[in-house]
């Protein structure tokens, strides 16, 4: 027996989809504003997961430019058939609904196949019947005319694989299972035992989110919903139960008759949500003709009993990741806001680090700032950085962020004063407006003249130091090493803010290195030889 920790992907890793192809699983997420989109990860048990890559790494494939932070990418599914992987997901800033394609999970996946206007909605879904024919399913408004806000239906229709259009009628098939249901969406098809299932979300992502079943005989219905639904809710346990939000569920079958799901859920902490939505699993068995979810449990448990042995297992008991940048691409775990713009990274021109160049643009903006973070996954947590900073303007900074938003974020930046002089400044951003928390001179050598000319910058010997923060539930601390012994800089710092505001509400914090010229034309950048990230 294989003990399972829930949940299985922590951190901001929302709208889960999972596939199993033999004795490998593969899952995918949301991924909104951030670049590259939609991280696959890969088990053998379900319990052990591990990212292999990212289906759209290319701009090409992903245009996300000027994009809100809770734009771009919406609920991907992952399927294969006859040999070939397929990804359906929503480009909410651009494009709609398409789909890529691969032979290999890791990628190349293809360049992406958009359906249109036919395709309206989102939370597109793929099913393949037993006679090879493919189903488009998603979300849509109502057809009929929308009665109220979150007024939408789920529909079917034929996509013809060859040509990469959907053909054939739309077929309208549920509006939901409550009265006046809001926000049916996340539709997922199946087949299992003369009955064709479909399993969605409904009354929105956050805590009145649910899970509900219904079954038809044919493809194109009538569906009756299952009398026993929602099949899964934590809304009933209220706001201070340790699980909230659990939705979205996407079903999946080990080849020995085990059902399981694995879904999103939020783990509020005093309140707050840093780390947005996860993934969690559960085991789902079969009733007349119904799924039921963990039953005589009724809800999501912390672990998970799995079959196999502890023998079989990869488990990882490192608390600290340690990030290389030997190779030529980032480790897939990284990711940065919208499309990167050419000549902001850079892991070749100082190979062993990657280079961030100080661009004009800043973390506050809908832009495409320099900034490589990983997901946070912790409720406490630490990331450490030992960086090289080669000014060139008055304006330029670098260091650390934690980020929610472009409107909700701390940056812990070494900057070059008006005096000439280094000093490290914190800055909490909340609704946009920055707040200063504390500027903290920093000694330089003795022999080095500080200097506010820019002319004078650019032969200025460069300068290394070492930044940490360090996050503990609602609060963080930052220190900097200065002869090898770590100050404290400020502690006590409210990350309260960090949690679901209205524009970051789809996706959890992210936590990384920054750099920018703050406006000015820049061309400084920042070598980071050293970026971990560890569990508290």
């Amino acid at each position: 027996m294989i003990v399972c920790k829930n949940p299985i992907i922590p951190g901001f890793a929302p709208d889960p989809s999972i596939c199993r192809v033999g004795n490998d699983y593969y899952l995918v997420n949301s991924t909104f504003a951030y670049f590259p989109g939609v991280p696959v990860f890969h088990s053998r048990n379900l319990a052990d997961w591990e990212q292999i890559g990212n289906v759209l790494d290319r701009t090409s494939q992903v245009p996300l430019k000027g994009c809100r932070h809770s734009e771009g990418i919406y609920a991907p599914t992952i399927r294969y058939h006859d040999g070939t992987f397929y990804m359906i997901t929503t480009n909410v800033s651009g494009g709609g609904n398409f789909l890529v394609t691969a032979s290999c999970p890791q990628g190349p996946w293809s360049e992406p196949y958009y359906l249109g206007e036919a395709a309206k909605g989102i939370d597109s879904s793929l099913f393949f019947d037993r006679d090879g024919t493919c189903y488009y399913i998603g979300q849509r408004e109502n057809s009929a005319g929308c009665r109220y806000f979150g007024d939408g239906e789920i529909w079917i229709q034929e996509l013809n694989l060859q040509k990469m259009q959907l053909v054939g009628e739309a077929v309208t098939v549920l509006h939901g299972f409550q009265k006046n249901a809001t926000w049916a969406e996340g539709p997922h098809l199946y087949f299992k035992d003369g009955y064709y299932y479909i399993i969605h979300a409904e009354g929105g992502t956050g805590f009145h989110h649910c899970i509900v079943a219904a079954r038809s005989r044919s493809v194109f219905g009538p569906y009756e919903y299952n009398p026993c639904n929602p099949i899964l809710t934590h809304r009933h346990l209220g706001t201070a139960y340790p699980v909230t939000c659990v939705g979205h569920g996407d079903l999946v079958e080990d080849g020995d008759g085990n059902w399981y799901m694995v879904m999103l859920a939020c783990r509020p902490r005093q309140g707050y949500t840093p780390m947005g939505r996860e993934t969690f699993l559960a085991k789902v068995f079969w009733e007349d003709g119904w799924p039921v979810v963990n039953p005589g449990i009724g809800k999501l448990e912390d672990h998970v009993e799995l079959p196999g042995t502890d023998a079989d297992r990869k488990i990882s008991k490192e608390t600290e990741k340690i990030y290389s940048f030997s190779g030529e691409k980032l480790p897939p775990q990284f990711v940065m806001l919208r499309n990167p713009e050419e000549g902001t990274v850079s892991l070749t021109e100082h190979p062993g680090s990657l280079r961030l160049y100080m661009r004009p643009e800043t973390l506050k903006e809908q832009a495409s700032p320099a900034y490589v973070a990983v997901r946070q996954r912790d409720g406490n947590y630490r990331v450490e950085a030992a960086l090289t900073l080669h000014f060139r303007s008055a304006g330029d900074c670098a260091g650390l962020a934690i980020l929610n938003s472009n409107e909700n974020h701390v940056r812990v930046e070494l900057f070059s004063g008006a005096d000439g002089k280094m000093a490290v400044r914190v800055i909490s951003c909340v609704n946009k407006k920055d707040i200063v928390l504390v500027i903290m001179d920093v000694k330089q050598k003795a022999d080095a003249e500080p200097t506010a000319d820019t002319e004078q910058m650019k032969d200025a010997e460069p300068m290394v130091f070492d930044l940490r923060l360090d996050v503990r539930g609602p609060e963080a601390a930052v220190f900097l090493k200065r002869q090898n012994v770590w100050e404290n800089v400020l502690s006590g710092i409210d990350l309260r803010n960090l949690s679901g505001d209205e524009e970051g509400r789809f996706t959890g914090c992210t936590a990384g290195m920054y750099a920018s010229s703050n406006g000015e034309p820049g061309g400084g950048y920042a070598d980071f030889s050293r970026f971990s990230y560890t569990s508290l």
